[in-house]
């Protein structure tokens, strides 16, 4: 058969025009990769938690060329779904991040640190009359789920027997020290007090800080594997999410507003309270000169030290793999007569 070459030319230029046309509208759309964040816990007002809110609703996210969806653990499943590589990302307590390190030996590396000290505290009824942590002794005291290594700091400090305080399991209930089944109790700083205290009881509350011990809070997390392999990923969801960390510090009551779109069952004010004490807590000198988010190799070792003097750690490594400064040394401009400055975009 004899082929009209003119009058295909007719049916293939139009063709060819349409699929010119849809490359261009391609290539003038702007990039956007997926990624995956899983809150270490429900939605609430934890710093992590609210810098990525805030950088998903502000836009922070897609103006680094990323498509991020928000997923929350729900019973402590969100390691195990980093290392599968479900989540690209997720939150982790800085000490917690050295025992997973520790044993089994998980590849994980924090990239950004929320809480300069620990959130970790220690509380007492004010009624209780106790005033110091040597006014501990002959009294129970009441773990979650392991006695913390900051409360055996504390005794240390205190010069303190272990023996003379009786230590006792208690899960994750306050009401145990409000009903006085135990007269301390280990509580979350920026979560707990608040609660005993809406219960209608003071409480007194003791810190490692108070005794000039260092301490970290939560952090960011992805796998040693992500970290290598793909620095541009973890770049830019550190600056949006470092970028919604700053709006939240300067907006307080919108920033509330966006946590309570992810916690609409939660308690305003009780949000509040957790996002204010958190906020506090993520201040140092540290980020004062450098930029929130930082960290100092002197953190880490002090962590790490502490946790095996205390025997929290299965075994010794070198606590230099579990963190990395590498991507927050990048985001920000910094000189000797400013503050530091988020690079943006």
């Amino acid at each position: 058969m004899k082929l009209n070459f003119k009058r295909s030319c007719n049916y293939l230029i139009p063709i060819a025009l349409l699929l010119m046309a849809g490359g261009a509208c391609s290539e003038n759309e702007p990039y956007s990769e997926k990624v995956i964040f899983m809150a270490g816990y429900k939605a609430q007002a934890n710093l992590p938690f609210v810098s990525a809110y805030v950088a998903q609703e502000k836009g922070f996210f897609q103006e680094q060329g990323l498509n991020v969806e928000i997923r929350h653990a729900s019973s402590g499943e969100h390691i195990k779904l980093l290392m599968s590589g479900d989540v690209d990302f997720t939150t982790s307590a800085a000490t917690s991040v050295l025992k997973y390190r520790s044993d089994p030996g998980l590849p994980i590396v924090s990239f950004a640190l929320f809480g300069q000290r620990s959130q970790q505290a220690f509380a007492a009824l004010s009624k209780s009359g106790m005033n110091t942590p040597k006014d501990w002794k002959g009294k129970t005291f009441g773990y979650k789920v392991f006695p913390p290594p900051e409360y055996l700091a504390i005794l240390k400090a205190n010069e303190i027997n272990r023996s003379e305080i009786t230590e006792i399991q208690v899960g994750f209930d306050p009401r145990i020290l409000t009903e006085g089944k135990i007269d301390i109790l280990a509580v979350f700083n920026s979560n707990e007090p608040d609660t005993i205290r809406k219960l209608g009881f003071d409480v007194d509350i003791w810190t490692e800080a108070d005794f000039g011990i260092p301490g970290m809070g939560l952090t960011y997390v992805a796998t040693q594997e992500l970290v290598n392999n793909d620095p541009g990923k973890v770049t830019r969801f550190l600056k949006a999410t470092m970028k919604g960390l700053l709006y939240a510090s300067e907006n307080k009551e919108d920033a509330l507003d966006i946590v309570m779109k992810y916690a609409p069952d939660q308690d305003r004010s009780h949000q509040l309270f957790m996002l204010e004490t958190e906020l506090e807590d993520a201040i140092s000198e540290s980020t004062t000169k450098n930029g929130l988010g930082w960290m100092t190799d002197k953190q880490w070792k002090a962590s790490y030290e502490q946790l095996l003097e205390f025997g929290a750690l299965a075994k010794d490594f070198d606590y230099r793999e579990a963190y990395t400064n590498k991507f927050i040394e990048t985001i920000y401009s910094a000189s000797a007569h400013e503050a530091p400055t988020l690079k943006w975009p």
